[in-house]
C-alpha cells in the first residue's frame, strides 16, 4: 500500500528541517497509538536527507551501544576509536557531527530507555542543552506509548520537559482518506466506507493488512477479523496492556462497559460496585483513550456528562472480541459472527454519528458541532452543528435507514434549544448511510 495522508505533518517537518539548516537543532516528538504510522512518516520525511535511525529494543544499554556504534560508523564514515558503554556517549558523537552536517536523526521507542536505564533521560538533556546552538540537527524521538512520552515531556519534574520544540501527536486517517484508499483498490462505495471506518477507525496497519487480504465490504472485514490466529483478535490487549499495567483487569471493565453503552459514571460504578473516578480521569488525560462528552451548549462544569471511546478499532474489539473471549477461544467464529449480525445495526448507528460529525467538520461553515440531550438522556439529538456567525443551528437524526427518520419528532425535541438560540435560523435534516457522499 503506498502512502497515504499525512500532507500537514510532512509539510511541518520539512518547516522544522529549514529552520534547523538556518538556526540550530531541534526537537520534535512523534507520538500516537500504536500501528498508527509514526514510524513511516519519521522515514517517509527523512527519505531524501541524510538521516540515521536507532531504534531502542529492549536489551542491555551496552548492547545498544555496540549496535549504534556500528550505525554510527556507517553513517559518519569514519571509525570510532575505543568502546562505548553508555548511550550518552554516541549521543554527544551525534551532536558533535552535526556542527558540520545537518541531517535527521530519528530514535525510535524512546520510552523503552525507561526500561533501560533512567538516567539516560537526564544525560540527554545535559548534552542537548550543551549542543543545542552548536549543532544542525534536527532529532525526531518516537513513542508508541502515549501516557509516558507526554511524561518525558512534559511534567516539569522531569528532564526532558521543555525540551521539545514540538510534540506531534499522530492521528488516524480521516473518512477522505479511507475513500482515497478504496478508490485506488475499485472498492468505494457509502458503504464500504463507512464500515471499513467503523472496524479500522481509519488506522494505517489495519488499512494495509485490509488492502494485503483484499477485504473491502463488511462481511469480507468481519470475515477477516474472525479467522483462526487473526492478527486482530489479541490486538486489543497487545496495544493495552503494557499501557495499563498491573491494574489492566480494571480497566478492560470499563472499556468493556462503554462499548456496550454504559456511558456514565455512575452505570459503570453500579455495575463494577466500586469508585472509578481515578481510572476515568488517567484513561482520558494520560491514556487519551476516552473523551467526556457533553450536550452543545451546556456549561463545562455540568455533571450532564457521558464518557465515549475515541477509537473505533478499540471500542469494536471490546464490544464484539474481548466480549466473547472464551466463544473465540473456543473456535466458534460462525456463532461470533451472528451476534455481530444481530447487534451490529444498533452498535452502528453511533458510529454513524461520529462520522457525520467529522463530515460536517470539513466544511468551514460550522463552529460547534456535537451532541445534545437533556437531563435524563431526554430529548436526545444526534448531531447538532452551530454557526454563530451566521446566526444557524443545524440539527440532524441520524439513522441507518432514513426511512425511520421523523423530521417532526426532531422538531419537538428542539424547543428549549429555541429559547437558547433565538434569533437563528434553524435547520432539520435526516441523515443515513445514503448521504455520506454528499458530504465527504
Amino acid at each position: 500500500m503506498r502512502f497515504y495522508g499525512r500532507e500537514f505533518e510532512l509539510e511541518t517537518l520539512e518547516k522544522i528541517y529549514g529552520q534547523c539548516q538556518k538556526t540550530y537543532g531541534k526537537i520534535t516528538v512523534l507520538t500516537g497509538r500504536r500501528r498508527i504510522g509514526k514510524t513511516l512518516l519519521a522515514k517517509k520525511y527523512a527519505e531524501n536527507k541524510k538521516s540515521i535511525y536507532l531504534f531502542i529494543s529492549k536489551k542491555a544499554e551496552k548492547l545498544l551501544c555496540d549496535e549504534f556504534l556500528v550505525e554510527y560508523e556507517g553513517f559518519s564514515g569514519s571509525k570510532h576509536i575505543g568502546e562505548i558503554k553508555k548511550f550518552a556517549e554516541l549521543f554527544e558523537l551525534l551532536l558533535q557531527y552535526g556542527k558540520e552536517n545537518p541531517y535527521v536523526l530519528i530514535i525510535d521507542e524512546f520510552q523503552e530507555f525507561g526500561n533501560i536505564n533512567k538516567s539516560i533521560y537526564s544525560e540527554i538533556q545535559k548534552l542537548w542543552d550543551r549542543y543545542k546552538f552548536e549543532t544542525k540537527v534536527h532529532i525526531i524521538f518516537i513513542g508508541s506509548m502515549y501516557s509516558l512520552m507526554i511524561n518525558i515531556f512534559q511534567n516539569e519534574k522531569e528532564p526532558l520537559y521543555g525540551r521539545a520544540d514540538r510534540i506531534m501527536y499522530i492521528k488516524p486517517f480521516q473518512a477522505r482518506v479511507i475513500k482515497e484508499i478504496l478508490i485506488d483498490y475499485n472498492s468505494y462505495s457509502g458503504i464500504n466506507l463507512f464500515f471499513n471506518y467503523l472496524i479500522t477507525g481509519g488506522v494505517p496497519r489495519y488499512e494495509e493488512l485490509l488492502v494485503e487480504s483484499g477485504c473491502y465490504t463488511r462481511d469480507s472485514m468481519i470475515d477477516l477479523l474472525l479467522e483462526k490466529d487473526s492478527f486482530f483478535i489479541k490486538e486489543g490487549k497487545n496495544l493495552l496492556i503494557q499501557e495499563f499495567g498491573k491494574e489492566y483487569g480494571t480497566y478492560f471493565s470499563i472499556l468493556e462497559l462503554m462499548s456496550v453503552g454504559r456511558t456514565s459514571r455512575s452505570e459503570i460504578e453500579s455495575v463494577l460496585e466500586r469508585s472509578i473516578g481515578g481510572y476515568l480521569e488517567r484513561l482520558e488525560t494520560e491514556y487519551d483513550l476516552i473523551e467526556k462528552v457533553r450536550p452543545v451548549g451546556s456549561r463545562k462544569e455540568s455533571r450532564n456528562q457521558k464518557y465515549a471511546i475515541k477509537d473505533n478499532f478499540i471500542r469494536f474489539w471490546f464490544r464484539f472480541i474481548y466480549k466473547n473471549m472464551t466463544i473465540i477461544e473456543g473456535e466458534r467464529f460462525d456463532y461470533i459472527k451472528k451476534i455481530i449480525e444481530r447487534d451490529l445495526s444498533t452498535y452502528s448507528g453511533l458510529v454513524l454519528e461520529k462520522l457525520f460529525k467529522e463530515l460536517i467538520g470539513y466544511s468551514p461553515e460550522y463552529g460547534l458541532i456535537g451532541t445534545y440531550w437533556e437531563r435524563g438522556n431526554k430529548n436526545e439529538i444526534d448531531v447538532i452543528a452551530v454557526n454563530d456567525i451566521n446566526k444557524r443551528v443545524l440539527l440532524c437524526e441520524v439513522k441507518m435507514n432514513k426511512q425511520k427518520t421523523k423530521i417532526t419528532r426532531l422538531q419537538e425535541k428542539s424547543r428549549k434549544l429555541l429559547e437558547k438560540y433565538k434569533g437563528y435560523e434553524f435547520l432539520y435534516k435526516a441523515l443515513s448511510l445514503d448521504d455520506i457522499e454528499t458530504y465527504i
